[in-house]
Formats: C-alpha cells, sequence, structure tokens
C-alpha cells in the first residue's frame, strides 16, 4: 500500500499540504519538520506539544496531536509561497510578531488554541485586506 500511496503522489505530482500526510492521512510530522528545517522536538514546541506527542508512536497520531499538526501545517502551508519557501515560512510563523494581533506571533496564537484566528488574518490578507 506504501509503495501505491507513494507512486500516486508522485504520478499526480501532489502539491500542496497533501504531500506531508501519510497513507492513513495523518500529518507526517518527521517528513513535515525536515521540509520546515526543524526536528521534531522543535516542532512539537512549536505547535505546542509536547516532545512525547511526536517521538511516540502512540501519540503521534493522536487526535490532539494530529489536529494541532494540522493547524500548524494549514498556517504554514499559507505563508509558504510568499515567504520564500518552507524554512522562511517556519521562522515567519516563529518570529514575525502580527500586528493585528498586539504584535503576537503565530506561534504563540496557536500555543494559545487560537489557530483559526491566523488562518481567518491570512485569508483576510490574501483577499487584499490590510495587515
Amino acid at each position: 500500500m506504501m509503495k501505491g500511496f507513494a507512486e500516486a503522489r508522485s504520478a499526480f505530482g501532489f502539491a500542496g499540504p497533501a504531500r506531508y500526510l501519510d497513507p492513513t492521512g495523518h500529518v507526517a510530522i518527521p517528513a513535515l519538520s525536515e521540509a520546515f528545517g526543524i526536528t521534531g522536538a522543535q516542532f512539537a514546541e512549536t505547535a505546542g506539544l509536547t516532545p512525547e506527542a511526536v517521538h511516540r508512536s502512540a501519540r503521534l497520531h493522536a487526535p490532539k496531536t494530529q489536529a494541532r499538526a494540522r493547524e500548524v501545517l494549514e498556517i504554514l502551508w499559507r505563508v509558504t509561497e510568499w515567504a520564500g519557501g518552507e524554512k522562511q515560512a517556519m521562522a515567519w510563523y516563529r518570529a514575525e510578531p502580527l500586528p493585528a494581533f498586539g504584535g503576537r506571533t503565530a506561534e504563540a496564537l496557536v500555543k494559545e488554541g487560537r489557530a483559526a484566528a491566523v488562518r481567518d488574518h491570512l485569508d483576510h490578507i490574501a483577499t487584499g485586506g490590510f495587515a
């Protein structure tokens, strides 16, 4: 099955965040971390998870871990193109103050459970709104 999935991804040139999903639809956190230039432990911290959440296989696919990983992936993917690439998107996510949120970063907002607000903000900017 894994081979078929890899072939399908290759054949269809899986673009977008789907390239970071495993055959079962879970976020492949090791692949995501590698692409964005961080370790699994750093991903856990930037997503507001414990290191065990990404290092223990039983917790890697837990609903809370996967929900937070999807939130981070959605935000990173939205900014990757205009940031200039995956590593730049991660730098933006972790360090760029967002004036609309009192200078807080996307990382801080996601850790507070406000990923939807960040996505809404990015949608607003994408449709021509001001930051």
